[in-house]
């Protein structure tokens, strides 16, 4: 495994968090289920500013379980964008819909009201939008499009953790809504994930669901009684360990947010002057986390990998956030897409490039970066 000079993120931790863990550890029972798990379910609702929030070991099986709660199935169309980690796109397909792509629009790389509009049948059941890197989507356009067509909104938030559109956390605009806590996100658990939603029959039905459909009418691994099993379900559970850290990052998230927001302020200031990129500009009134710090690169694919390049060879990670996920061979196989069905994402999929960002960083570290793409540029115009 490559040790990059300047990674493309780290996690920030302290000891606090080894406290946390350690003390379910040292406490030699309930790893499993312990009180952590509801408490840590209970901090993270109330921070989004809803009733409800359950677990699961993914933010990926989060989506998949919001779907089966919602009860949507084949012959349904779930519209979603295709520049998004490709969970977001398979989790219709667990369930035997069909994921419909919308195109997105350039100010926030979320889903494109218009285009969602236009793509709305008879056979759509849910409208499921992404707020990319920490910048919240267009999702009170959104918001009222689900409502006039009586549609589901179930916000795929799993990046912005903490953003929010004029004062209000996203993840309270839709029916539902998944956060992750994978090891890139703002804050982690290493991994897991958490759908919040103010239905105390959605989140009934999400408990069934995350383990193995059993009705708790007491902890399971702390009754003699027999519980009944009533539905399906699986087991996607996380465990008082991972609750347990999530509770610890929890208390330091507004402070990381801060720390990264912070970052991200310094190296817009200088990036901004280098006529060639294409620096986040957050619309007004939208509270953008950082979750990722994505630029555009004027010129497109082939300078943008160039530079891409170039970074490496200086020691700095950087990726790819995201390549258009209908053009995978996947997507091409099953769905016969050839290019060209989203011209607004396959266009940004060719210009973006996502930096190193996080909390701890240096200013030596941003200036190092900073002066590496400036270098890459002025090479470029000689």
């Amino acid at each position: 495994m490559r040790e990059w000079r300047i990674p493309l993120y780290k996690v920030y931790w302290d000891e606090n968090d080894v406290e946390a863990v350690t003390k379910i550890i040292k406490r030699g029972t309930y790893w499993t289920a312990g009180p952590e798990i509801e408490e840590f379910e209970r901090v993270v609702a109330n921070y989004v500013g809803v009733k409800y929030g359950v677990s699961f070991n993914s933010g990926t099986s989060a989506l998949h379980a919001a779907l089966l709660a919602y009860e949507i199935k084949q012959g349904d169309e779930v519209i979603v964008p295709s520049f998004t980690f490709i969970a977001t796109a398979n989790a219709p397909l667990f369930v035997g819909a069909k994921p419909v792509f919308a195109d997105i629009e350039d100010s926030t790389f979320g889903l494109d009201p218009n285009d969602v509009e236009r793509k709305i049948t008879r056979r759509t059941k849910a409208i499921m939008p992404i707020h990319y890197g920490g910048l919240p989507c267009r999702i009170k356009e959104l918001r009222k499009i689900a409502q006039e067509y009586n549609l589901l909104l179930i916000e795929d938030a799993a990046e912005s953790l903490g953003a929010s559109v004029d004062g209000r956390k996203v993840g309270s605009f839709g029916d539902a809504a998944m956060f992750s806590f994978c090891g890139n996100k703002v804050i982690t658990t290493g991994e897991g994930g958490i759908i919040v939603t103010n239905s105390s029959e959605i989140y009934e039905r999400l408990k069934l669901i995350r383990s193995h459909g059993r009705l708790e009418s007491e902890p399971y691994f702390m009754s003699t009684k027999t519980l009944d099993y009533i539905m399906l379900g699986y087991n996607w559970r996380i465990s008082s360990i991972t609750a347990a850290l999530g509770l610890a990052q929890m208390k330091k998230l507004d402070r990381i947010i801060k720390m990264r927001r912070k970052n991200a302020e310094y190296i817009t200031s200088k990036l901004s002057k280098i006529d060639e990129v294409k620096v986040p500009q957050p619309p007004e009134g939208y509270f953008h986390v950082y979750q990722m710090y994505t630029i555009r690169v004027k010129g497109g694919r082939e300078v943008r990998d160039a530079l891409k390049d170039h970074l490496a060879k200086k020691g700095i990670m950087s990726k790819v956030y995201f390549e258009p996920v209908h053009l995978t061979h996947f997507y091409r196989e099953k769905f016969g897409f050839k290019g060209g069905e989203l011209p607004v994402t396959e266009r940004l999929s060719s210009e973006v490039l996502t930096l190193p960002l996080y909390p701890t960083m240096t200013i030596e570290e941003m200036d190092y970066i900073i002066e590496s793409i400036k270098e890459f540029f002025q090479n470029k115009r000689a």
